[in-house]
This record gives C-alpha cells, sequence and structure tokens, in this order.
C-alpha cells in the first residue's frame, strides 16, 4: 500500500517541505487558513517522486535520472513548484507532457472515478473487462435503431470508442475513413466498438506484462 512506500518517499518529502513556505503553497494553491493542515502538507507528498532516489529497488541511491510526467493540465501547478524547488535540493527538474482529459466511458459530461468501476479503463482490467465495458459502457453516438443510423448516420464527435480510438489509433488514414464511415452510417456502433476493443486489449495486456516486470523483477 502507500503507507507501505512511504518510507522511500520521507526523506525528499521533509526536504521539499522544508523548502517551500505556507506563503507559497496559498498563493500557487490558494489554500486558506481554514484549510486542514493536510492540504498545505500534500503538494510535498506529491513532489517527491519526481526524484529518482525515492525508488531505491529500482535506481538505487542515484539523483541523477531524468523524470519525465505525463499529467494533465489541472496537475501543472504541483510540478511548477518542484521544477522550482529541484535545483535548492540538487535534483534535476522534472519535465512535464500536458495531456488531454480522457472522457469517462459515460461520455464527455460525466468524469471518471475509482469508485465507479465502469466509468474507465483501467490498466488492471482483464480481457474481458475491457471488452465488457466497452461493450456496455462506452456511450455512443449512434442512433436508437441499425435503420435510422444507417439512414441518419452517427455522431464521431461525440462517440467515446471513436474519441478513444483517437488517441490511441495512430493511423490517421484510418481514423478519416473511421470518421466519414460512421457519420455516414455505413459503420454500425457494434463494429467501432469492436475496433475499440481491438485496439485496446493489447495495449492494457503489453502495459501489465510490462509492470509485471518491473514489480517483481527487480
Amino acid at each position: 500500500t502507500d503507507l507501505d512506500y512511504i518510507h522511500y518517499l520521507y526523506p525528499n518529502v521533509c526536504k521539499i517541505q522544508k523548502a517551500v513556505t505556507a506563503n507559497q503553497i496559498h498563493g500557487i494553491f490558494g489554500f486558506g487558513l481554514e484549510a486542514h493542515c493536510g492540504k498545505f502538507s500534500y503538494p510535498a507528498i506529491q513532489a517527491a517522486p519526481s526524484f529518482s532516489n525515492c525508488f531505491p529497488h529500482i535506481f538505487g541511491t542515484k539523483i541523477d535520472v531524468p523524470c519525465l510526467i505525463p499529467c494533465a493540465i489541472d496537475q501543472d501547478p504541483y510540478f511548477r513548484m518542484t521544477r522550482d524547488v529541484a535545483p535548492r535540493l540538487k535534483y534535476l527538474k522534472p519535465a512535464l507532457i500536458h495531456s488531454k482529459f480522457f472522457p469517462a466511458l459515460q461520455g464527455s459530461s460525466t468524469k471518471m472515478s475509482s469508485s465507479d468501476q465502469n466509468s474507465a479503463i483501467f490498466l488492471t482490467d482483464t480481457p474481458k473487462q475491457v471488452e465488457t465495458k466497452i461493450k456496455k459502457f462506452a456511450f455512443s453516438g449512434g442512433q436508437e435503431t441499425v435503420e435510422e443510423h444507417r439512414a441518419k448516420g452517427g455522431n464521431p464527435d461525440i462517440d467515446v470508442p471513436y474519441q478513444y480510438l483517437t488517441y490511441f489509433l495512430d493511423d490517421d488514414e484510418e481514423l478519416k475513413t473511421i470518421y466519414e464511415e460512421y457519420k455516414s452510417g455505413r459503420m454500425l456502433t457494434g463494429e467501432i466498438k469492436k475496433l475499440l476493443i481491438d485496439v485496446i486489449k493489447p495495449i492494457v495486456a503489453r502495459h501489465q506484462k510490462s509492470r509485471y516486470l518491473v514489480c517483481y523483477y527487480y
């Protein structure tokens, strides 16, 4: 659990907390005196894994391993703070890649949540779970019936399977073809969901294999 691992992070957490004032935390995150103390201490905890010596089972005591952090824009303030404090701790500044928010499986008006197992594809999901979630819960931009869909076409701009394909399918020409086929009604909802299943399952399986090697090889 996180509680079991925190002792590896704690030395760096303490260094960061010593280097960042409450006024800075207030300026970055807007926390006032009414906020509980955990809000003030948490940014240092989120920042600490940016430094390689927090992972001694992988990097030992090395402090010169660069860190690349893919994150959504809402996480940017934490790592701007981290980049500011890193040189004072004689660490490398982490680099960031800002990512777009994924829509939840139920559509862009909803949010992914770990408390709702059907709101997202999780990297721990089995192939069967991935398939079931996409088939049953992925919001469709298609019409109510096959006949209506053939006549009016689907809306790929709100169709979650198509939106996911724009992230995971590398072939832009194929994406364009899928967009046109779905919008015209020639491609059905079930077909576009099947395409997404075939793309997602190998990605999840590959991640799980890589994670196993990191967790159990080292």
